[in-house]
């Protein structure tokens, strides 16, 4: 649940968001996921197959690609989904999932990743919530790794930041948008939020969520798609069924040694990933490259 802030937690020098501004580019920061300044955010995807956002734009990035999720290979996220956590957290209640409240799990003198879930009216450090965490970990994962359990390993995140990163990521999201996600997971899918027969029908008036179609993506709108081998979250199975419903041929950056996170806080980003982002961007606005 990274939040609009992860594109500047690293130094000036390193974060994508310094670098676009350096190189005289406009940054806006959206936020899509929640925040703690919006607790309780219920969001729906809003892709660029909407005609309102492809005409404010010259040319679109995508950095760890995600629509459809059918490989996903995750094994914290598909545990969660095989046990229907996001099913179970509705039917306590649970509407929003707050992360600015830190509860440490299993920590160990060999990692410095931890599992950070607290949620009102259950704090998994409660018995209930020891229970949910035993049964995602106890004899499945490895949760004294548990980054590396959601998001694939990662070549060059500084796990001596950790504590740093942690006073600011991960922010709050709404149940209902981790529901949404599983749903996807389990049916195949890349569609609207599945609200059952009736709720399909009173929103959408058909039986079935509408599909998002990334045909509908005009062939006019450049795209670069940044991805990596180690990414458990965009499987390279799924990403390749995406860039083939695409109308035009993004550029592409593969890494093969990148994870999820290196994308967004490696050390080596700015080398490895950045210069090419922005030499796209440029090429499109007219602006130089870092």
């Amino acid at each position: 649940m990274a939040r609009r802030d992860a594109w500047f937690l690293n130094s000036v020098e390193e974060s994508l968001g310094f670098l676009l501004a350096d190189n005289d580019f406009d940054v806006w920061i959206g936020s899509v996921r929640g925040s703690r300044l919006e607790p309780g955010l219920s969001w729906h995807w809003r892709p660029f197959t909407m005609p309102d956002i492809v005409k404010l734009v010259d040319a679109a990035a995508l950095l760890c690609p995600i629509s459809y999720l059918n490989h996903i290979s995750s094994s914290f996220v598909l545990r969660a989904v095989g046990l229907h956590l996001d099913q179970m957290l509705l039917s306590l209640g649970i509407h929003e999932l707050n992360f600015q409240k830190v509860c440490h799990f299993f920590k160990s003198p060999f990692s410095y990743e931890y599992i950070l879930l607290v949620v009102p009216t259950l704090n998994l450090c409660s018995n209930l919530g020891v229970e949910i965490l035993n049964a995602l970990c106890d004899g499945h994962l490895d949760c004294g790794s548990l980054l590396s359990a959601i998001t694939g390993n990662n070549c060059c995140f500084n796990a001596s930041r950790v504590e740093y990163y942690l006073q600011y990521e991960p922010h709050a999201s709404s149940t209902k948008n981790l529901h949404h996600l599983f749903q996807m997971i389990r049916k195949g899918t890349f569609s609207k939020y599945d609200y059952g027969l009736l709720g399909n029908l009173k929103y959408y008036r058909r039986l079935n969520p509408p599909l998002f179609s990334l045909g509908d993506i005009p062939e006019s709108l450049p795209l670069w798609i940044g991805y990596g081998g180690n990414d458990a979250l965009a499987d390279l199975t799924d990403l390749r069924r995406t860039m083939k419903e695409l109308r035009s041929k993004p550029e592409a950056l593969y890494i093969d040694y990148y994870g999820h996170i290196d994308f967004i806080l490696g050390v080596n980003a700015k080398n490895d990933v950045y210069g090419d982002l922005i030499r796209f961007l440029g090429s499109y606005s007219g602006r130089h490259s870092c």
